[in-house]
């Protein structure tokens, strides 16, 4: 595995650029800032918020702050990426026409990008000039890095202006079943969730659910359930002054304590680091 990582002191803005015989992303997996991930080589099934879709070489996904997703091996497991993470204040920053053209980036949750030839040529000159950047680390690389993924994502988003999104197919209609599943749990977190009660409700054995949630997310259910909650539970210290205990009852844990140990499992901090500066 050949792996490249560049990270500022506030982690807004975070490069990572890797080529893999294997690679399964962490489970617990949700970011502050946007993510652009480009496949550069190979084919990866990448879920994202509900569903889980294959991405080929060239393709873009897009996603925005806080929406859970993993990538995992397909058939093929050889594969190149570049990972590019960025926080919107460095995107605006400089003047306000920017929010025009980058407007289907802050509007969506999400977007898998399936470029032309000509946009393609584009952007891996692009990537390929970034990770030199990075590799180089010459005066200045790091303003210079963020104007080129600024006009990689004028790239994206000119595209996404001209043509209409359409989903990825479901890769089978096991995969569209556990996505009805991971809707649910979406929308209900803060209710008292469990495997069997959700079998249950599916008319599926609770064997088949855990099964194929995994293997249809990358996450286990108890893994997903708690990244949603503490995703959920993350936005209300930093969008509130509600107390702990309180945002702990709301996204459904029963206890403070388990709940500071799973926050902290999940998001490597106490949920007090987020309350900082309020």
């Amino acid at each position: 595995m050949d792996d490249l990582e560049y990270k500022d002191c506030t982690r807004s803005f975070v490069v990572s650029h890797r080529k893999a015989l294997s690679h399964h992303m962490p489970t617990n997996h949700f970011h502050s800032t946007y993510e652009i991930f480009y496949l550069m080589s190979g084919k990866r099934e990448i879920f994202i918020q509900d569903r889980m879709m294959v991405i080929h070489e060239g393709d873009i996904a897009m996603i925005a702050p806080n929406i859970l997703h993993r990538t995992t091996n397909t058939e093929i497991h050889k594969h190149e990426r570049l990972v590019v993470n960025m926080h919107e204040s460095l995107m605006t920053s400089m003047n306000s026409s920017r929010m025009d053209i980058l407007q289907p980036l802050f509007d969506n949750e999400y977007m898998i990008i399936k470029c032309s030839l000509q946009d393609r040529l584009a952007i891996d000159t692009l990537a390929h000039r970034i990770i030199q950047e990075v590799q180089d680390k010459k005066p200045g690389f790091e303003m210079y890095t963020q104007t080129l993924v600024l006009q990689l994502l004028i790239i994206c988003c000119r595209h996404i202006k001209q043509n209409s999104i359409e989903l990825l197919e479901f890769p089978s209609p096991m995969h569209e079943r556990i996505s009805e599943v991971v809707r649910y749990i979406n929308n209900c977190y803060m209710e008292d969730l469990s495997l069997h009660l959700l079998a249950d409700k599916f008319y599926v054995s609770p064997y088949y659910l855990s099964r194929f949630f995994k293997e249809a997310t990358g996450f286990t259910f108890v893994e997903y359930l708690n990244s949603v909650r503490i995703k959920e539970a993350k936005k209300l210290l930093e969008r509130s002054s509600m107390k702990v205990n309180l945002i702990s009852k709301k996204v459904g844990f029963g206890s403070v304590t388990h709940f500071g140990r799973v926050f902290k499992s999940v998001t490597g901090y106490v949920p007090l680091y987020y309350r900082k500066g309020k």
